[in-house]
């Protein structure tokens, strides 16, 4: 039980979680005002303004980097891993993305498939360079000021 409490106390567990939490409930809420519809899957589902990624990545990153140094190997090694999970956000996830949107297109063209499709694929699945950038942003300033 002790372990559970350490993790759940731990400064660089909670607060990029707790991020992570709101940006993805601020998500949910402005799907709901916009289609006036629940949509759980806002939750849990990757996409869309503000990235999570990127400031969960960035928060942790922020915090490693006041409590052990900028200078510090961790903090290097936190930074090169915000960097790498930013890439794929807004590269190749993105690009699966704009692919599965494609392929969901041809799927629903009448002559072009012959086989039964069971369910689209998920067409939202990377971040623009602008949700990256104020996803990262969110992570600086919450990780910089607590």
């Amino acid at each position: 039980m002790d372990i559970f409490i350490e993790i759940v106390t731990n400064k660089f567990v909670y607060l990029p979680v707790l991020t992570w939490f709101f940006i993805q409930m601020y998500k949910f809420i402005t799907d709901l005002i916009k289609t006036k519809k629940f949509n759980f899957k806002h939750i849990l589902a990757a996409g869309g303004m503000p990235s999570s990624h990127s400031a969960v990545v960035c928060c942790l990153a922020t915090l490693i980097g006041k409590e052990y140094g900028f200078n510090s190997g961790i903090f290097a090694m936190s930074l090169i891993f915000a960097f790498v999970v930013m890439y794929d956000a807004a590269g190749v996830r993105r690009a699966a993305g704009k692919q599965a949107k494609l392929l969901n297109k041809i799927v629903e063209t009448p002559g072009l498939t012959t086989g039964e499709v069971q369910e689209k694929l998920v067409e939202v699945l990377g971040h623009t360079p602008k949700q990256v950038f104020v996803g990262a942003l969110i992570g600086f300033f919450v990780g910089g000021l607590l």
